[in-house]
């Protein structure tokens, strides 16, 4: 008895002491925040805290750059990537998962193998195409590459085949056709998969960086991973840090208050969808 204590003790130490390494970076950032451009810059050796706290770089955060405007950007780019990608996998998943067809093993064990190929190897295919297309500095140019996910699509297939055949095979029965049955039944049994890839695929947009940076270089469509870079190039004329924080700690929180609200769905969503059987 006395080692199963010691052993659950040692246990959550180690959890805690991981909690507080993983968390440090946050309070760090909002610390930094809260401190003055010249309180800053006057500790030679950083500290922990600070004695007098102040929001004047959040104001700096919106007056140096239109943040609010990326924000809005970054919110549109987000929502109309999810919900695209969202039809079109979920399109995708049943086809695989339910009709029948030739070669249609042979086409999706192609199309996992796309999962092996680095999104960098085709990242200049796509602004060849999205440039020869007239799309740049467009928010169709900023979604349309990344409508399409190998994973979800397979995430979601796996969980489309864990509905019974019976079902199926009663809708037909019924004279039920299959976008009807995809509609009424399996979207309503495999939602909290669904929920789930909405939320991974949110917050993926919110984070997307390479491909905004390299296909948009007009300030009207801005998401807020360039907004930060432009704080840093441009924004305060220096190295303005605490500024710098406020803004990575506005552009945070939409994300950490999603995962927080959704983290049971996101766990629950990706178990069920891993799970055949």
């Amino acid at each position: 008895m006395g080692k199963k204590r010691i052993k659950t003790a040692l246990i959550y130490i180690l959890l805690v002491l991981w909690a507080l390494i993983v968390l440090f970076p946050f309070y760090w950032m909002i610390l930094t925040s809260l401190k003055s451009y010249s309180a800053y810059n006057s500790e030679y050796i950083p500290k922990l805290y600070t004695l007098s706290p102040t929001l004047q770089n959040y104001v700096e955060a919106f007056t140096a750059v239109p943040l609010g405007k990326y924000l809005l950007n970054t919110l549109i780019f987000a929502v109309c990537t999810t919900a695209i990608m969202v039809v079109v996998s979920v399109l995708a998943a049943y086809a695989f998962a339910r009709l029948q067809f030739r070669g249609k093993n042979l086409v999706f064990t192609l199309f996992l193998a796309l999962m092996m190929l680095p999104n960098e190897m085709v990242i200049i295919t796509n602004f060849v195409t999205i440039t020869n297309a007239g799309l740049r500095n467009s928010f169709p140019g900023l979604i349309l590459p990344s409508v399409m996910s190998v994973f979800y699509v397979y995430l979601l297939k796996e969980n489309f085949e864990m509905v019974p055949d019976s079902l199926y095979l009663a809708a037909k029965v019924d004279g039920t056709s299959d976008l009807k049955y995809l509609l009424r039944v399996m979207i309503p049994i495999c939602k909290p998969t669904i929920i789930t890839i909405i939320i991974l695929k949110a917050i993926e947009c919110w984070n997307s960086y390479v491909w905004p940076r390299l296909i948009t270089d007009d300030q009207n469509y801005y998401l807020v991973s360039n907004g930060i870079q432009e704080i840093r190039e441009n924004g305060f004329g220096r190295e303005n840090i605490p500024a710098m924080m406020a803004a990575v700690v506005i552009i945070s929180i939409p994300l950490i208050v999603l995962f927080l609200i959704f983290r049971n769905k996101i766990m629950s969503g990706v178990l069920r969808g891993g799970t055949k059987g």
